[in-house]
């Protein structure tokens, strides 16, 4: 994009917002992104930080969708490509170096975008969230105590600990239970005392991209068949190797990676593994309009409504409601006036 969608006022003295894109997958986020940071100022006054929990992996390209150097339009992205595909990924990590990337960008003078579909790790990165120490001997306590007495009877514990915990955590979700029971020994606190507040760290705007279901499910087949065409296969057989262990267990949770490593090791065939593809994609925008509809600060435009210059200029229009609102409490701040306005919760599309 070489020309401004509208008039963008000046942002705010102080810091302005962090910007948030926000989203299923396949919904347009990095395309919006760079549409929003041309705009604001172009490469030189916008850098963009990523939140997904796979393009953090070097070489996992076709199948996380990750734009090419070549179409990043010349501006800096961080969290992308910054751990190898057989480390496993960490939500704590993924916070502090982020939140430095946030940090070093604005001391450069620089506007921040963040965009991504992995909701834990906008949540992270962006809101008031701890993550607690681990404990090897503790959590392998409670792996033999699943193993012995099964799943049901370790959630029927945290029920009793911590129902708030129990209520948010799917009883067949071994792998949550047993870490809130870990954490509830390690912090002698309810496990729910650490789960995310929706409190910014630091001042934000978040916009969210809708879809219908129908538009949204078609947009996904596209782009599993166009992985597929790009060589998605030959990706994964690159980043497994030989004997198809080359991925860590966390970089194996990618959509794309583990149905291509059981089409690689014969368990289903090639046609199999793309529908296989489509499903748990599908299922996954589900599973991220669930939790992105539970965050009412978020601005929703419907995309699949507007053409591709109004959609930026519905963004850009809530983008400067924050900056003035930032501005107004930046003002109220230094000539000690209480400020007046609401948080925006401005809700574009239907």
């Amino acid at each position: 994009m070489t020309e401004p969608q509208q008039r963008y006022v000046e942002p705010p003295a102080g810091p302005a917002p962090v910007i948030a894109i926000v989203g299923p997958t396949a919904s347009g986020k990095s395309s919006l992104a760079l549409d929003i940071a041309d705009s604001l100022g172009g490469p030189e006054a916008v850098e963009i930080v990523g939140a997904d929990a796979f393009q953090l992996y070097r070489g996992m390209d076709i199948g996380t969708a990750k734009l090419p150097p070549s179409q990043r339009r010349g501006y800096r992205h961080h969290q992308i490509d910054v751990i190898e595909p057989g480390q496993d990924s960490s939500v704590a990590r993924y916070q502090q170096q982020a939140r430095g990337d946030i940090a070093a960008a604005r001391s450069r003078g620089a506007r921040v975008i963040v965009v991504g579909g992995s909701g834990l790790y906008v949540r992270a990165l962006l809101d008031d969230m701890n993550f607690p120490r681990t404990d090897p001997q503790i959590r392998a306590k409670w792996e033999q105590r699943a193993e012995e007495e099964g799943l049901a009877a370790l959630y029927t514990e945290l029920a009793i600990k911590d129902p708030a915990a129990a209520r948010s955590i799917d009883p067949a979700n071994g792998r949550r239970i047993i870490r809130a029971l870990e954490v509830i020994d390690i912090t002698d606190e309810p496990f729910s005392a650490n789960l995310p507040r929706q409190e910014y760290v630091t001042e934000t705007v978040q916009i969210g991209i809708d879809y219908g279901r129908q538009a949204l499910d078609e947009r996904i087949a596209q782009r599993a068949a166009q992985m597929w065409h790009d060589g998605l296969v030959a990706e994964v057989q690159r980043l497994a190797g030989p004997e198809l262990n080359g991925l860590s267990q966390t970089a194996l949770r990618a959509v794309g990676y583990r149905e291509t490593v059981a089409h690689l090791a014969g368990r289903i065939s090639a046609a199999e593994a793309r529908e296989q593809i489509i499903a748990a994609t599908r299922r996954l925008s589900r599973k991220q309009m669930g939790w992105f509809g539970r965050d009412p600060r978020i601005n929703w435009i419907r995309a699949d409504q507007v053409a591709p210059d109004e959609l930026v200029r519905n963004a850009l229009t809530v983008i400067a409601d924050a900056d003035d609102k930032a501005r107004h409490d930046q003002l109220a701040l230094s000539t000690d006036v209480p400020s007046a306005l609401e948080p925006i919760r401005r809700r574009l599309g239907s």
